[in-house]
């Protein structure tokens, strides 16, 4: 396993800041290990729902964890606003950084993660393989 520690700038996407991190370590499987920092907007999925919440306003990144892999993220945050209220789920690309947000990968070098049809949960869930394997 190896490490990757990254500080994202502001404008940035965060989900789109990590899966390019990811392209360009050339890693194929990658865990987030902790994640903090500031979003400027937030779009979450919460559990059970189709629709995108959407947030706008100063949010601090409170926990950020999820997989990142051949068929993309799958990252889930928890988030808190100005008056402390938090707010956490699924997220989505629309996560704006405000200030910074400071994030540690790991990835393994020997597998890694796609993303199959599983008929019992109706969603594309993780898969791991070996790498270079089929």
């Amino acid at each position: 396993m190896k490490t990757l520690p990254l500080r994202l700038s502001p404008g940035d996407d965060l989900r789109e800041a990590l899966v390019a991190a990811m392209a360009a370590a050339d890693a194929e499987a990658a865990f987030v290990l902790a994640g903090i920092g500031s979003l400027r907007e937030a779009r979450l999925r919460f559990a059970g729902r189709d629709a995108l919440h959407h947030a706008v306003g100063d949010l601090e990144i409170l926990t950020l964890s999820g997989t990142l892999g051949a068929g993309g993220a799958h990252l889930h945050a928890s988030l808190s606003d100005a008056d402390g209220r938090v707010l956490g789920g699924h997220v989505a690309p629309g996560c704006i950084v405000r200030t910074t947000a400071e994030v540690l990968l790991a990835w393994l070098e020997d597998v890694r993660f796609t993303r199959e049809p599983d008929p019992a949960t109706g969603y594309a869930e993780l898969r791991v393989r070996p790498r270079g394997g089929a």
